[in-house]
């Protein structure tokens, strides 16, 4: 089940912000968001229930230290996923 992926502005600004200090993980964070829309329970994300604060939440990773916090949410007739947060395991957690 494909879901869409709705952004809120504290992940774009994020997201501006890492893939401007490097470039080469633009597609790594884009190719992570296409398989969180389609499955996000793939092995690869290693996607998690997060618990304190952030109860509610899930996480998955980018690569080694980098992380998405989101949430589902309903959306037009559908599932979707809200995304909140992107950063290293210190910045998001």
């Amino acid at each position: 089940m494909k879901r869409t992926l709705l952004k809120t502005n504290a992940f774009v600004r994020s997201a501006k912000r890492i893939i401007r200090k490097d470039h080469q993980l633009a597609n790594q964070i884009r190719e992570t968001l296409i398989l969180l829309s389609e499955d996000a329970f793939h092995p690869y994300l290693k996607t998690h229930k997060l618990k304190g604060n952030l109860e509610g939440s899930w996480a998955c990773s980018v690569g080694y230290d980098l992380r998405i916090v989101f949430e589902f949410v309903s959306h037009k007739d559908g599932e979707a996923v809200l995304l909140e947060a992107i950063g290293t395991h210190n910045e998001v957690y």
